[in-house]
């Protein structure tokens, strides 16, 4: 094979994609095996699932089989979201971790980033299920042929995923199954290079054929527990047959006439409506787009929204104050006095009122609409694979705290605190876009800055997407993306933004999939757009 350069130095400019039946997501053919379940007969809901599959092969530096998944779905009546995050074992307190791994410098409990201590119970397959099962179309089995098809014949890795997966090679080689499944030859594949996970063909074949139980209650899940209790694990049958997910009603918040919808707590998304709440207190569109002033207050308000998420939010049974008190109206008026125009604050969390991810998104031309993300967390996650399944697990055990005081406190059969959003927009009740930004704490952020784009400044859903962004970090300091204007740079660190210089895209700035429904009228179809931070494309008929 001739040694290409694969960077490619010049910008690349993409446009919308418009068709009646659309899918979009961070790899070429997994949006394209989505797409070839339409064309089979399948819905929205059908291709999501075929996608996401695939996804666990094409872009395994992101998710896995042994992922957590969520969604919302328009289902051409209404909204529907699902919670496929998975439980902590039964075994797990702050006393099981002090024990195995001591007491750290802050006097809590260690906590392992990675192995089998960071594995929650797995949720993807089961929701995978859950969302056939109530809006599927096609039989559940026939939706994973074209990731058997990849499985076994393999797939050529692109260079976004192969400078991740570089990147992860030496701290996940030792983990259990790790280097005998993703490190053929003792390295990470090349840009170019056929890579095949011929062992995953079987899993699928298994969850196809059993509506998806073989994972949490047949061969497959003797195998998860056989392995977890060989290295020293705590996973057990109980707490994989035991695992169901939960469909409940998305949150929402209103901005300039349209409502922005995201999965409840136990995940961030609603760090993105407190946001944008605060923001419909200012005149934003009446700012340059690119304007150091627009991009101020976007991040102020981010800052106070993430003070609040990282003091509140975990999962619903352990906090403290409900959605609906961090996003009352008066709660936010109080808030949003606090954006100083003229200067950058440190926010501390305010009192309300008592009382490695992947995103895709689909949608066809009878008006379902899916927005849909799914996450191994850091990267390969916990860096454990099964053997002989091709089974990688997440490491969202990691989303802890280990401070008794915490709301987000360790605890068996409870949900961590979540970085996986998947996002929806409506007006007046019908729907508008489904869409997600992926890349840990950026999500919310992500959400904010394209809905401002396209709401307040009427940019079209791919250059909203390929657009310079900035994070806010979890120390309120500020990352900007290499293409922004450099005058506006200035003009955030003149207003007291502490920035730091990050030149790595694929995670840091996140990356974003859209799918805007152009009418009422079912016959025009959408515009459906992806982002250049990864591999992928939107792809339609």
């Amino acid at each position: 094979m001739k040694p290409f350069n694969w960077r490619n130095p010049y910008p690349s400019t993409r446009i919308p994609v418009f068709a009646r039946n659309v899918v979009s997501t961070s790899h070429p053919l997994a949006a394209q095996a989505g797409l070839r379940i339409m064309q089979q007969g399948g819905n929205a809901v059908d291709a999501a699932i075929a996608t996401a599959a695939c996804m666990v092969l094409v872009e395994p530096v992101s998710n896995g089989l042994g992922s957590d998944c969520f969604a919302i779905v328009w289902d051409g009546k209404e909204l529907h979201g699902l919670n496929a995050s998975g439980v902590a074992p039964a075994a797990w307190s702050r006393a099981y971790f002090e024990t195995r791994y001591g007491i750290g410098g802050d006097g809590f409990a260690k906590q392992p980033k990675r192995g089998w201590d960071s594995v929650t119970v797995p949720g993807a397959v089961a929701g995978w299920a859950a969302l056939h099962g109530k809006l599927g179309r096609l039989p559940f089995a026939q939706l994973f042929e074209p990731a058997i098809e990849i499985a076994e014949r393999g797939y050529v890795v692109p260079p976004v995923v192969a400078h991740k997966w570089s990147a992860a090679a030496d701290e996940l080689r030792s983990q259990p199954g790790f280097a005998d499944t993703f490190l053929p030859h003792g390295r990470a594949p090349e840009v170019g290079e056929l890579f095949r996970l011929r062992a995953a063909a079987d899993t699928f074949r298994r969850i196809g054929a059993s509506g998806g139980r073989d994972f949490y209650e047949g061969e497959l899940a003797a195998k998860i527990v056989a392995f977890s209790q060989a290295c020293g694990g705590s996973m057990t049958a109980e707490d994989l047959r035991a695992y169901q997910p939960e469909w409940i009603k998305p949150i929402s918040k209103k901005y300039r006439g349209y409502e922005l919808h995201e999965i409840p707590p136990n995940g961030q998304g609603i760090a993105a409506l407190i946001a944008l709440g605060l923001l419909d207190r200012f005149d934003v569109a009446g700012l340059p787009v690119d304007s150091v002033r627009s991009q101020h207050l976007q991040i102020e308000a981010m800052k106070l929204a993430f003070a609040d998420v990282y003091q509140y939010v975990a999962d619903p049974s352990s906090m403290e104050v409900t959605p609906e008190q961090m996003l009352d109206d008066a709660y936010l008026d109080q808030r949003a006095r606090l954006i100083d125009p003229d200067r950058a604050t440190h926010f501390a969390a305010g009192r309300p009122a008592a009382g490695g991810t992947i995103y895709l998104t689909a949608a066809d031309e009878q008006g379902m609409m899916i927005s849909f993300i799914q996450s191994n967390y850091m990267g390969f996650g916990s860096g454990v694979v099964v053997p002989g399944t091709g089974i990688s697990l997440q490491n969202r055990g990691v989303g802890f705290s280990m401070d008794p005081k915490s709301a987000n406190v360790v605890e068996g059969g409870k949900r961590p605190f979540h970085t996986i959003i998947p996002g929806f927009l409506t007006r007046d009740g019908a729907p508008v876009m489904s869409f997600g930004v992926m890349g840990g704490d950026m999500q919310p952020q992500g959400h904010l800055q394209t809905v401002v784009r396209m709401v307040d400044y009427d940019q079209q859903p791919q250059a909203a997407c390929d657009a310079p962004r900035w994070k806010v970090n979890r120390d309120f300091s500020l990352d900007v993306e290499s293409t922004m204007d450099p005058a506006a740079v200035a003009g955030l660190q003149d207003l007291g933004h502490t920035l730091k210089s990050v030149d790595d895209p694929y995670m840091d700035f996140g990356a974003g999939q859209f799918i805007w429904r152009l009418s009422d009228d079912k016959e025009h179809g959408y515009a459906a757009a992806s982002d250049s931070r990864r591999d992928g494309q939107a792809v339609g008929f």
